[in-house]
């Protein structure tokens, strides 16, 4: 297949099946956000979020687990949250409630009143942030994906519409973040950006205690219930990955699988 053929779906010149599909988002390693545009073009429903996607590498979610109690997490350049570990759920409030598409850095901090509420500095925080994301944009400006998250903040948030206007830029840089826990009070982190691969966008993020009170809290946030995970039986049709998912211990928003309970 060709380079134009790709772009037929978005013309609506082409039907294709949703094994064709599946076979295309493989190939060109699509994250679930972008699986999900690629069925929405071709008229098909969203993928079920079940499947085995290879957007995170199985050995990158063991990682999550075992750098519990440090708050971690995966994200790509739209800042979609794609992975992430139950000390970084509890820390920032219950992701796994959230519906999928709702799961983005951008969309949280900018239309959630209770994670506003949760970021001291919120304004720079903010202004940081989508620098970042018109940075990004830079490489995907054709993107149907980014100008569809662009759209919909402009239209859910006037501080996005502001600071979008101000055509600021950032560069990455890794900082001191500052936390408003409702349980463990203010949490001082350590954030820090790690990249899977030379010309990867996808990075694992790591929120590091400064000094040994916030190593404190971090460890209260910790406190859920350490018994043994179960696999569950339709791990069977899932594949390995999704089961090593499943036994780290990780939140996954592909693998469908949660901690027994």
């Amino acid at each position: 297949m060709g380079v134009t053929w790709y772009t037929w779906p978005e013309q609506a010149r082409v039907n294709m099946s949703e094994q064709v599909l599946a076979a295309i988002a493989s190939t060109l390693r699509l994250d679930p956000f972008e699986r999900i545009h690629l069925y929405t073009l071709a008229g098909h429903p969203e993928p079920p979020m079940n499947r085995d996607y290879e957007a995170v590498p199985a050995a990158v979610l063991v990682m999550l687990r075992h750098l519990e109690p440090i708050p971690a997490t995966v994200i790509n350049a739209r800042f979609d949250l794609l992975a992430y570990n139950r000390t970084y759920d509890r820390m920032v409030g219950g992701l796994d409630q959230l519906p999928f598409e709702d799961r983005n850095w951008l969309l949280l901090m900018l239309t959630s009143p209770r994670w506003r509420a949760t970021i001291l500095g919120w304004e720079g925080a903010a202004s940081r942030l989508v620098g970042r994301f018109r940075a990004g944009m830079g490489a995907h400006t054709a993107e149907p994906s980014w100008k569809s998250l662009v759209s919909r903040l402009r239209q859910q948030s006037p501080d996005f519409e502001r600071l979008w206007d101000q055509h600021d830029v950032r560069a990455p840089e890794n900082f001191t973040k500052h936390y408003l826990h409702p349980e463990v009070g203010v949490l001082k982190l350590d954030y820090t950006q790690l990249w899977l691969g030379e010309r990867s966008e996808i990075k694992l993020i790591t929120h590091v205690p400064v000094d040994d009170g916030d190593w404190a809290k971090v460890r209260l946030l910790q406190g859920y219930d350490q018994r043994s995970f179960q696999r569950p039986e339709s791990a069977r049709s899932v594949g390995r990955t999704a089961y090593i998912i499943a036994v780290a211990g990780c939140r996954y928003i592909d693998s469908g699988f949660r901690p027994a309970h």
